[in-house]
């Protein structure tokens, strides 16, 4: 490739179309038509009769035996994607490896990984996130509603919003340079040409050649997402986050660390190295978590809205309570419904454009968890309304509420099912963020639904001391054993030996690092509630409001520690 060449100027060589098209670029003749422009290489199997060219796959080969750290990569994004300061869609990443006087640099160039499987796209509600038919995983700012789902979900950090216009942005490949003939901005600046790209599904391309005749890596392979990123020569001591340990200071061997708050997530291990030779990060760019206390907070009052109306349903099956019970006819509905709206405001609050939201209903992607979520709460938030109006028809003749009156005992047949789901949903929601170890639980949709039936009886024993006493008794029953069952999970989770280092050391900041004080606040207050079958009249409520707290302190340690471990 010509240095020279201007930036913009600067189009893929004859080496990324080999083959047929490649003998064309080189003054070969051939008999028939002329080939039709190309963006690929395998469009030069398009040329050989009898041969069906497979769809491009166009990826990326890094080789770090080149790489000298000079930054131009990062530099020429800025440039050419107009790409704010303080994020970034391509850095170099730097460890030192050894200890002195045997040590040395090793870099990494770090973007998105281009997956077959892109987590991301799966997660994204509304398809703003999006992979092309050759392989790019591009992005359309417009229909992007700010939900952070694709920022959870990467196993590589590779995503972020753009701070000036809030939107989620990653490396596209430089799709647009792509469809117009041109190498990605990054390859083309590189002095060592440590950047190449081409179509994988071509044998003769030089990208293809060396990811299947030489040895290559990948970033966490576990996750299952086959990137299209592949790099030559790679340390791993730069391709696993957790390899190098954390610099103590504020600062790398030349940079500020830039920790953003509260919601900062440092890079490197806290600990010591976890590679075979000793390694120290040098340098990195500032990462932050995707999603905060309004999740945390969201998880708490979406399982009271599923167990404000899950308890009172159970108690009239079980013959504790009537079906004329104010509990069932008129708390259930109006205290189920409240939580609910506040888990709904708290979703939109939470976006970085609450005035898309819509596009979740009118663009859904039916993969993502927050589509299937928005769809079940609003589900089970017509259960609510209508069991409310059929209260209200009954209370003041059916002329209140005329056309929609239907029998609570009618309702329960979608509200029962309805109610788990919206307990138990984010768990899956969670485990869509492939990210996130701690979250890839497959006990979680249990455990949220033991937490909604303990966050509803907790909310309903202050109105049942008032409006029906002898219900109190089996409200303190239901959340003493929920607040034992939930205990045991916690003691699980947190005692078990974890199947990765990114669980275990998520685990160690929810249970002794960042979050200690929420956790340990979570369960003393947890605890509380499993007296509440002892105590009478006040105390019982605030054994209920105790463990309530507690639940939501957990929650937040919980949810926030899940975040807490560096991904890239």
């Amino acid at each position: 490739m010509d240095q020279g060449s201007s930036l913009n100027e600067a189009r893929l060589p004859a080496s990324a179309y080999p083959g047929l098209l490649g003998q064309v670029a080189a003054g070969a003749t051939f008999e028939g038509p002329s080939p039709p422009p190309a963006r690929s290489s395998s469009a030069a199997w398009a040329l050989v009769p009898g041969v069906i060219p497979l769809a491009p796959r166009w990826i990326k080969v890094i080789d770090q035996t080149r790489c000298i750290g000079c930054h131009a990569c990062t530099t020429a994004c800025k440039s050419e994607n107009e790409v704010p300061i303080g994020v970034t869609r391509t850095y170099v990443k730097a460890v030192e490896v050894g200890t002195f006087p045997q040590a040395r640099r090793a870099f990494q160039v770090t973007r998105c990984n281009q997956c077959s499987d892109a987590p991301c796209v799966t997660a994204c509600p509304t398809s703003a996130m999006f992979k092309r038919p050759d392989g790019i995983v591009d992005f359309n700012k417009s229909d992007c509603i700010g939900c952070k789902a694709c920022i959870a979900a990467c196993p590589y950090d590779a995503i972020f919003i753009n701070p000036e216009d809030h939107s989620a942005e990653k490396c596209n490949f430089c799709a647009h340079r792509i469809d117009g003939g041109l190498e990605p901005a990054c390859v083309v600046v590189c002095p060592v040409e440590a950047i190449l790209v081409g179509d994988l599904n071509d044998p003769t391309s030089k990208v293809s050649q060396i990811v299947n005749r030489e040895t290559v890596t990948v970033r966490r392979p576990e996750k299952e997402t086959r990137p299209g990123l592949f790099y030559k020569g790679a340390h791993q001591a730069t391709l696993d986050p957790l390899a190098a340990r954390r610099p103590a200071g504020d600062t790398y061997m030349w940079s500020e660390k830039g920790n953003t708050g509260h919601q900062a997530v440092e890079s490197g291990h806290p600990g010591a190295w976890n590679s075979s030779a000793a390694a120290l990060l040098a340098y990195d760019v500032p990462h932050r978590a995707p999603w905060d206390w309004r999740v945390s907070l969201y998880t708490w009052t979406k399982g009271i809205a599923a167990g404000a109306y899950l308890v009172p349903l159970l108690l009239v099956l079980t013959g504790a309570i009537g079906r004329d019970s104010g509990l069932w006819t008129w708390v259930a509905p109006i205290l189920a419904g409240a939580f609910l709206a506040a888990t709904g405001l708290l979703l939109l609050l939470d976006l970085e454009h609450p005035e898309r939201f819509y596009l979740i209903f009118v663009k859904p992607q039916w993969r993502s968890w927050l589509v299937r979520g928005a769809v079940v709460i609003s589900g089970f938030g017509l259960v609510l309304f209508l069991h409310f109006t059929s209260t209200v028809a009954g209370a003041f003749g059916a002329t209140a509420a005329p056309g929609i009156a239907v029998a609570p005992e009618a309702l329960a047949v979608a509200g029962l099912p309805l109610a788990i789901m919206t307990a138990a949903y984010t768990a899956y929601l969670f485990a869509q963020a492939k990210a996130r170890d701690l979250w890839q639980n497959p006990l979680l949709p249990v455990h949220f639904v033991v937490e909604a039936i303990l966050g509803g009886s907790a909310a309903l024993i202050p109105t049942a001391l008032w409006l029906e006493p002898t219900a109190v008794g089996p409200l303190a029953g239901l959340v003493a054993a929920t607040s034992a069952a939930h205990l045991l999970f916690v003691l699980g989770e947190t005692t078990l030996t974890h199947a990765t280092a990114h669980a275990r050391l998520a685990v160690h900041e929810m249970t002794g690092g960042r979050y200690r004080d929420f956790f340990l606040a979570g369960v003393v207050l947890v605890m509380v509630g499993i007296v509440a079958p002892l105590t009478s009249g006040p105390l019982t409520a605030l054994a209920a409001l105790a463990a309530l707290a507690g639940l939501l302190a957990y929650e937040h340690a919980y949810v926030q520690a899940g975040q807490a471990v560096p991904l890239a």
